[in-house]
């Protein structure tokens, strides 16, 4: 493609609870863009508390695009993904606005930025049978760590309680005996579509992070959480969205079987592991533009460094 062809697209990486919500619309306000969300568990209506969705106030005005649209029992490929992400981004510029793809879902990210090609493998109902029986008898960190064996850059992606990603991944290899990983990296030589800015957030203190991760749980608790929760498990609540963090966890409490207090610590657990594994993922990116959050004095001084990047990057003289 043309450079001149290019399409803007500003990227927000990082992991759980670093501001990236905050940091868009930020941008989106100071540089009349909108906000395409990159998350995985963002896409499910009902599940706004525990999947940090962002609420109006937060949003400010600025629109918010693929969160919330679909029914928790709904199936969600990454391929579905790339194809509504794509068609959002070039809306978004043929509306003159700049694209801000931004959200903690790694593999969401890549396969938009990096043009991933899909091809759709059609499922074996047998094969898919015989691994949900195993999911359910060892669990997703067993299914996880096979996964690894043979394509480790996308078992770094995933979650342990993300099964219908894991399964799907296992599936395709054990069916053409190729990871999916490896098509999409055929798809990465090919030229972009995108005139690329690429910003993450971190911390360089790990504590600190993980105290916003903790402290966000006891938020989400605060606003309804657990009512969410069991609104969810009452109604159709299956496949990927029920294994959702802030959710799985939950279930031993509804049951009568853990103390509140235990669900929650699991939940904060599993969520500072995640973010653990979004860094790993995110770090081996050698495009991305980190800011480490707590160098700076102030929210003024991250914003002015994430504004100046952007400048710099060229990209916004491909805006119409």
């Amino acid at each position: 493609m043309d450079m001149q062809e290019k399409i803007p697209l500003l990227a927000i990486a990082g992991p759980t609870a670093s501001g990236k919500t905050k940091l868009a619309v930020e941008l989106a306000k100071a540089f009349d863009g909108e906000v395409i969300s990159a998350d995985s568990m963002q896409v499910y209506r009902g599940m706004a508390i525990g999947t940090a969705q962002p609420t109006l106030e937060e949003m400010e005005g600025i629109p918010h695009h693929l969160i919330g649209f679909l029914d928790p029992d709904e199936a969600f490929s990454v391929a579905q993904y790339v194809e509504l992400a794509r068609a959002k981004i070039r809306e978004v510029h043929n509306r003159g606005k700049l694209p801000i793809l931004a959200g903690g879902t790694g593999l969401y990210l890549s396969s938009v930025v990096d043009n991933i090609d899909f091809h759709e493998i059609k499922s074996d109902p047998d094969l898919r049978r015989e691994l949900e029986a195993r999911a359910r008898e060892e669990g997703g960190e067993a299914l996880l760590r096979e996964l690894a064996s043979f394509d480790p850059e996308l078992a770094a992606a995933l979650h342990p309680n993300n099964l219908g990603r894991i399964l799907r991944a296992i599936e395709v290899y054990r069916l053409t005996g190729k990871p999916m990983s490896l098509p999409q990296e055929a798809s990465r030589q090919k030229p972009g579509n995108y005139a690329l800015c690429y910003l993450g957030l971190c911390y360089d203190n790990r504590q600190k992070l993980y105290d916003r991760i903790n402290l966000r749980v006891d938020l989400m608790v605060e606003a309804g959480l657990l009512q969410e929760a069991e609104d969810l498990f009452r109604s159709r609540f299956a496949g990927t969205a029920r294994q959702a963090i802030g959710y799985k966890e939950l279930e031993g409490y509804f049951s009568g079987g853990t103390p509140l207090e235990d669900c929650l610590e699991a939940i904060k657990l599993g969520s500072r592991r995640y973010a653990k594994r979004q860094l790993t993922w995110f770090r081996r990116d050698g495009r991305i533009h980190w800011i480490a959050v707590d160098r700076f004095p102030s929210w003024r001084e991250v914003l002015e460094e994430a504004q100046n990047t952007l400048v710099k990057s060229g990209i916004l003289c491909y805006t119409k």
